[in-house]
């Protein structure tokens, strides 16, 4: 009863992306949709150049224009607060938001997850110097939400970790933006 009170208001997407394997039934009888089935692990760094492109951390003087708007302004630094890897890709004037949320594999096993950006594709496009930049500073791979194998990055995809939504919009995969993921570290 308090759960459905909780999700009453029909023009909120609500999700679940940490679910437990033994309430999935549970949440499909709440309505809830899967909308991504798996991650995929990725070594960014072994894909190719693009050229003419520049990795830079967010820097608190960054300012909105029509490639960044405001909103991604105030994402980036919120989440380079919450202690995010927090950088934009420049491409023939155009700036691309990404967030990274550093992690460890075993308690010793450094990754990046990512935590944000527009479009998948825009990850895929910008892998080569995304992974390069992460790697020198410690990060080799970088594990994405999927429902496959993604082309043009070099990895292995496993169907763990589903995520789940219920609502009028599908959270778009590479869009964990203020999630308990990102603020809590789950």
């Amino acid at each position: 009863m308090l759960v459905s009170r909780a999700l009453k208001r029909e023009h909120v997407t609500y999700f679940n992306i940490t679910p437990v394997p033994h309430t999935l039934p549970i949440l499909e009888a709440q309505g809830y949709v899967r909308y991504c089935a798996g991650r995929f692990v990725s070594v960014p760094a072994l894909c190719g150049w693009s050229h003419g492109c520049r990795v830079a951390a967010v820097a608190s003087d960054a300012r909105p224009g029509e490639d960044l708007s405001s909103f991604e302004i105030e994402l980036l630094l919120a989440h380079a607060n919450y202690g995010c890897i927090s950088l934009t890709c420049s491409s023939a004037s155009r700036r691309y938001p990404f967030v990274f949320m550093p992690r460890l594999k075993f308690g010793f096993v450094p990754y990046a997850y990512l935590a944000y950006c527009r479009d998948l594709e825009d990850f895929v496009r910008f892998a080569g110097p995304l992974g390069r930049f992460l790697a020198r500073r410690g990060f080799p791979m970088v594990v994405l939400d999927s429902n496959g194998p993604v082309r043009g990055l070099i990895g292995r995809y496993s169907a763990v970790s589903p995520k789940y939504f219920k609502g009028p919009d599908q959270p778009g995969l590479g869009d964990l933006a203020y999630s308990e993921r990102v603020m809590f570290g789950v």
